[in-house]
C-alpha cells in the first residue's frame, strides 16, 4: 500500500533541500520511496565525501547508480538520515508503504539527526493511514487477531504483479492495519510492538528532528 499523492516537483524540492543539509564527510541513512529518491540523487550529484547506509534494495540500487559509497551500521554510525513518510502529523509518521519500514526505523532511529521529506499531501491533523506491520510469516494469523483486539482492521498486503502476498527484503509479510483516526500514536505503537510475531510497525513516534515539505514555490521546514 503506497500513498503516492503530491507532485514530483514538490517531492524533488523537499529531497534536495534536505540533502543540502548534509555536511562533507557524513554518513547518511538513505530512505526508501519517491521523495527520498530525490535526496539520494541530489547527494550523488554533490562533490562531497559521504557514505550511505541503505534502508532497502531500492535505496541501495539508487545509491550505486548515484555513485554513493555504501557502508553499514556495523562499520559506521549514521550522522543524518533522510526518509519520506506516508503521513505526517505533528512530527509523528506512518511509514511502510514501500514495505521497508523495519530497516528504515532502525537506521532512522540510530541517526544523530533524522530529516523527513514530504509533499503537502502527506500532512494531516491526525494520523489515520493504515499502519503497516511487518510480521513473521507463520505469525500473521496471531498478529491479525491481536490487531482486531486493539480495534484495528488487519489486511494481509497482496503483491501487485505476482500471486500471493508482498514479501519484504527481510523475508517477512506485511499486514496493513486500519485504526481510523489514531488519537494516541505512542500508546498504539507500544501495543503493536508487544504482539508476538511482530517484527516492526510503521508508526514512527518522536523520531523526526525536522520535516521538509516541498511546495509549489519552495520548501517549508518545521521542527517538531
Amino acid at each position: 500500500m503506497k500513498n503516492t499523492g503530491g507532485t514530483d516537483e514538490a517531492k524533488r524540492r523537499a529531497g534536495e533541500a534536505a540533502a543540502a543539509e548534509v555536511e562533507d564527510g557524513a554518513v547518511v541513512g538513505l530512505g526508501t520511496g519517491s521523495t527520498a529518491a530525490h535526496a539520494i540523487r541530489a547527494l550523488g550529484e554533490r562533490d562531497a565525501e559521504i557514505e550511505g547506509v541503505a534502508t532497502s534494495f531500492q535505496s541501495r540500487q539508487l545509491a550505486i547508480e548515484a555513485g554513493i559509497p555504501l557502508t553499514s551500521l556495523e562499520e559506521a554510525s549514521v550522522d543524518v538520515a533522510i526518509d519520506g513518510a506516508d503521513q505526517v502529523a505533528d512530527g509523528d509518521l506512518v511509514k511502510g508503504g514501500g514495505a521497508a519500514h523495519a530497516r528504515e526505523k532502525y537506521v532512522d532511529a540510530s541517526a544523530d539527526r533524522f530529516l523527513v521529506v514530504a509533499d503537502p499531501s502527506k500532512e494531516v491533523d491526525a494520523l489515520d493511514y493504515p499502519v503497516p506491520v511487518e510480521v513473521l510469516p507463520d505469525a500473521h494469523p496471531v498478529v491479525a487477531e491481536r490487531v482486531r483486539d486493539l480495534g484495528g482492521d488487519p489486511e494481509l498486503r497482496a503483491a501487485e504483479r505476482k500471486d500471493g502476498p508482498v514479501v519484504t527484503d527481510n523475508g517477512n509479510l506485511v499486514v496493513d492495519c486500519a485504526f481510523g483516526e489514531i488519537e494516541a500514536p505512542r500508546a498504539l505503537a507500544a501495543s503493536l510492538s508487544e504482539i508476538p510475531g511482530v517484527v516492526e510497525h510503521g508508526l514512527f513516534v518522536g523520531l523526526a528532528d525536522a520535516v521538509y515539505v516541498g511546495t509549489d514555490d519552495g520548501v517549508r521546514v518545521t521542527e517538531p
